[in-house]
């Protein structure tokens, strides 16, 4: 994972590198024959071709890899450039894809912290019932809409965490070989120990469920996530790091220990049974409610 001064690095560079300095490559299109041209700076590389107009190079390329922030899936697409894989008929086809794909997804992106006029009437439409789209209506239901592709990529990501927090995922994390990767994603925030191996109890999931009952009605249910580690499962305030509701301490079956938050520091109390979760319910909901009137 990038640094943070790595990243920060990476969206400079990608700042000086615009269309305006591509002007030799542009003229490469006329001249000659070549299908692909590549522009960078040494950190960004950004792929284009001429699938708009044949040869006169697109505006918006078709690919970017950065080398201080990149995805696997960068990397598979970048591959295709190798001597032994190059094949122009299959990265042209892949090209077309890619830029589309690329510019749906900032369109989303877009959309996600800003949804137009247009996108926020399509959503409202049925639900007004032929009332009116005011002013006033269209500022509540672009901040509704705005919300709404907020808690629906939280509630993905929460049901993703969930499925790969079961036993039977951390059982199938071990036999594969991307398991390194999913260990990483598990323990986020924790060192990792000698076997980075995270396995998520049946009485850890039970109790994420108790306290999610419990704290039903303080807060929203998924707002209330679970991230395992080596030494403890955390429950955590909107998967927040900072904002810790508790920890379970069940590595030992025999001797279950819920740590309470107090701040930054921890009150370890040992459990009788899954039940006395219950019995420190107030000190649960306590500690959501600083969360909310911060």
């Amino acid at each position: 994972m990038a640094s943070r001064s790595s990243c920060s690095s990476a969206r400079n560079a990608a700042a000086t590198l615009i269309i305006s300095h591509a002007g030799q490559l542009l003229r490469y299109f006329h001249v000659t024959e070549a299908r692909f041209g590549v522009l960078t700076n040494g950190l960004i590389y950004r792929f284009f071709t001429d699938l708009d107009q044949p040869n006169v190079m697109d505006q918006k390329p078709f690919l970017e890899f950065n080398i201080l922030d990149f995805k696997e899936q960068d990397v598979e697409e970048l591959k295709k450039f190798a001597k032994s894989a190059f094949d122009v008929d299959s990265i042209l086809t892949t090209a077309n894809d890619l830029k589309y794909t690329r510019a749906i997804q900032n369109l989303l992106a877009e959309w996600l912290n800003n949804p137009s006029e247009d996108l926020v009437r399509l959503v409202s439409a049925d639900l007004l019932g032929g009332k009116r789209f005011t002013p006033a209506v269209k500022e509540q239901f672009t901040q509704i809409t705005k919300r709404a592709f907020q808690q629906l990529i939280g509630d993905r990501i929460n049901d993703r965490l969930r499925v790969a927090m079961t036993p039977e995922s951390a059982a199938a994390s071990i036999a594969s070989p991307t398991a390194p990767d999913a260990v990483s994603s598990a323990v986020q925030g924790e060192e990792l120990s000698e076997s980075p191996v995270v396995e998520t109890t049946e009485q850890e999931i039970e109790g994420f469920h108790i306290i999610r009952s419990i704290l039903r009605d303080v807060v929203p249910s998924k707002r209330v996530f679970m991230r395992d580690a080596q030494s403890y499962c955390a429950i955590l305030f909107d998967d927040n790091n900072r904002k810790p509701i508790c920890r379970l301490r069940f590595n030992n079956p025999e001797r279950l220990v819920l740590g309470l938050m107090n701040g930054k520091d921890e009150e370890k109390v040992v459990l009788a049974d899954l039940d006395a979760l219950y019995d420190h319910a107030d000190r649960l909901r306590a500690t959501v409610s600083i969360y909310l009137a911060a």
